[in-house]
């Protein structure tokens, strides 16, 4: 459907807590090079939105204007053949109350859009599904993808312990580290049981694991095996990686099972910085000190908080 828009446009949602709000803009700057102040975001960037844990749909734009008619006018030119239809208006969280449309409003707007097709609307099973939107005072049309929480499935492991990354952190973290993978060689040397590099291989990165501990690597390559994917995980130190990778992900270790003292955390940012171009941190504690140490400049960064704890996410350069 491409060949009706003049250029490349999406409008993504997106949805979060309070706590993970900075999480969810440093995921959309990683993404887009910036951030939206609401919960909508216009760009030109290609984002599948079931990467993200927080989007929830996006618009491939079609068609705009200044006023819902325009977009009715231009509705007309579509002519999807045999397939059936179906016209889903997205509802943005964040307007004003002056700017909210009802839900009865929004089914009319549907309704009023879909009419100038030339085709049969099935709301239930439809073979194109589009969309209709109001963005920063403007109507945008296009077509309509759902994000689907993929990292949901991911919830169960059958290897896991209490302080490893939640799943949503986990899938932000890989987005953050590897917003567009095409090309890009990743490694977690410090891998834990696996959260992240499920997450990572979820979504088509290149991505192998390592770790010290021979109880949390295999843990990783069960956890990694029960949702069918496949990854080089192996049992060595960071020192031991001899390959060059485009982006390091450390979750530096912190739990009952390996727990690194600051002699071992430089001793990883040192090799991380040997390794990688690129590092992205999580600490439980402030280690701005020792990244520069090892050589990195902190070039973004959020903090995100659960009840009383909270983790910092450095992306280092």
């Amino acid at each position: 459907m491409n060949k009706f828009s003049r250029k490349p446009a999406f409008i993504y949602t997106f949805a979060c807590t309070e706590e993970e709000l900075l999480l969810c803009h440093l995921e959309m700057r990683s993404f887009f090079g910036f951030q939206s102040d609401g919960f909508s975001l216009k760009s030109d960037v290609d984002i599948d939105p079931s990467r993200s844990p927080f989007m929830k749909e996006r618009l491939e734009v079609i068609y705009e204007g200044n006023e819902l008619s325009e977009i009715v006018k231009q509705v007309e030119q579509i002519d999807i053949g045999t397939d059936t239809f179906k016209i889903i208006f997205l509802k943005i969280n964040d307007l004003e109350d002056c700017e909210q449309i009802s839900y009865q409003e929004r089914r009319n707007i549907e309704r009023q859009v879909g009419w100038p097709f030339k085709a049969e609307a099935d709301v239930r099973n439809p073979d194109q599904t589009f969309g209709i939107t109001i963005h920063e005072g403007r109507w945008y049309f296009g077509k309509y993808l759902r994000s689907e929480p993929v990292w949901l499935h991911h919830l169960k492991k059958p290897r896991e312990y209490s302080t490893a990354l939640s799943t949503r952190v986990a899938r932000a973290v890989a987005n953050i580290a590897v917003p567009h993978p095409f090309g890009v060689k990743a490694i977690d040397p410090c891998c834990g049981i696996g959260t992240v590099l499920v997450e990572a291989l979820s979504m088509g990165i290149d991505i192998i694991g390592r770790d010290i501990n021979p109880l949390v690597t295999d843990g990783s390559r069960e956890n990694i095996a029960h949702f069918g994917y496949e990854c080089d995980v192996r049992t060595a130190p960071i020192s031991e990686v001899t390959g060059k990778y485009d982006v390091a992900i450390i979750d530096m270790p912190y739990n009952l099972y390996t727990h690194a003292t600051p002699d071992e955390q430089m001793s990883i940012l040192k090799h991380a910085r040997r390794i990688s171009n690129k590092t992205v941190v999580v600490t439980s504690e402030t280690m701005d000190h020792m990244v520069e140490e090892a050589g990195f400049r902190i070039a973004d960064r959020c903090t995100v908080r659960k009840q009383m704890f909270s983790r910092q996410i450095l992306v280092c350069e």
